[in-house]
């Protein structure tokens, strides 16, 4: 394949501009080619604003669209499943944004719908492609910090406008969804085991069945323990995360958007020491360039439908042990 892949966006998202568009003007095997909006004049106007040359009237009509190779959804949460796998049913691509779906069982029905086709399908937890995250396992996988024994991943932002669509419920909204994934992602990761939600803790929002921030505590099979916190309303905002040892502990700062600026701290019995990681490339970047490979030449994803699955499992969990719901499908 010498051209290049052709993206076509469903949604004129406002995560669009820093997650797709700015890696692919960096990418030459990627043309941003079309896209489609519930408002047709705010699809023209994102495509005017950004070069792209394909206005849909519908996002069915760009599935239709024989030209588009690839697809990618910024939608709310609640149309992450759904349009997964309408883009597969119409033969496309997918990379979808976090969470992978409204709740286990939806994810698992894009995960079937997944397997019987030949089409990447990629989550986009864009901070696991990062060097940070390289760079974390390269130090626990050479013993700086002796066996893991426990874990700890924080995100909180303040947004106090409750009109968000990360504060309603019907869009699978919540802490957890928008926030808390990216931390328990990386709690998974680090681990690299499937964990039990031992307990779990709320806050609500006014929304009683929607979740303004949450904590979860778990553990893992091999004994290894978690927590995990989110928060969509703390005025001290901060992505930060703990990994203990036997011999050591590593602390992290800026785990989520590391290109935003981030912090690597090795701490053992030959004292502390700081990693350098440089920003660039771009979580986004180096995450468009996996996607890429995986389309062209059959590579591996680290974020695939089988991790997505196991994360929304926990994330299902952690709301039953909160006393909430998980979110549910929309027709």
């Amino acid at each position: 394949m010498n051209q290049p892949i052709r993206f076509g966006i469903l949604g004129a998202a406002g995560i669009t501009p820093s997650a797709l568009i700015a890696p692919a003007q960096g990418n030459p095997d990627v043309e941003l080619y079309a896209v489609a909006a519930r408002d047709h004049g705010r699809a023209q106007q994102f495509a005017d604003d950004h070069g792209i040359a394909t206005v849909h009237d519908s996002y069915d009509a760009l599935l239709a669209d024989p030209a588009v190779d690839a697809v990618y959804i910024p939608l709310p949460n609640s149309e992450h499943g759904k349009w997964a796998i309408a883009a597969l049913e119409a033969g496309k691509h997918v990379l979808v944004e976090k969470p992978f779906a409204s709740n286990a069982e939806e994810a698992e029905a894009v995960a079937r719908r997944a397997a019987e086709s030949d089409r990447v399908v990629m989550e986009a937890f864009h901070y696991r492609y990062h060097n940070l995250m390289t760079e974390t396992l390269k130090l626990i996988a050479s013993g700086a910090i002796g066996d893991i024994t426990s874990v700890e991943a924080d995100f909180d932002i303040f947004l106090p406008d409750r009109t968000n669509i990360r504060y309603i419920q019907d869009l699978a909204g919540g802490s957890t969804m928008d926030l808390g994934c990216y931390s328990l992602h990386f709690v998974r990761s680090i681990v690299g085991e499937e964990p039990e939600v031992f307990s779990a803790t709320a806050r609500p929002s006014e929304d009683p069945r929607l979740d303004e921030a949450l904590a979860a505590e778990l553990r893992f099979p091999g004994g290894v323990t978690g927590r995990i916190s989110s928060s969509l309303l703390e005025e001290v905002e901060r992505q930060s995360a703990v990994i203990e040892g036997t011999k050591g502990v590593i602390q992290i700062e800026g785990f989520v958007k590391p290109q935003e600026g981030n912090s690597l701290t090795l701490t053992n019995d030959a004292g502390t020491t700081s990693v350098n990681v440089p920003v660039e490339p771009t979580s986004y970047s180096a995450q468009l360039t996996v996607f890429v490979d995986a389309v062209r030449n059959g590579a591996p994803v680290l974020t695939d439908p089988a991790d997505a699955v196991a994360q929304m499992r926990v994330i299902d969990a952690m709301y039953r042990a909160a006393g909430l719901e998980p979110r549910a499908t929309t027709a």
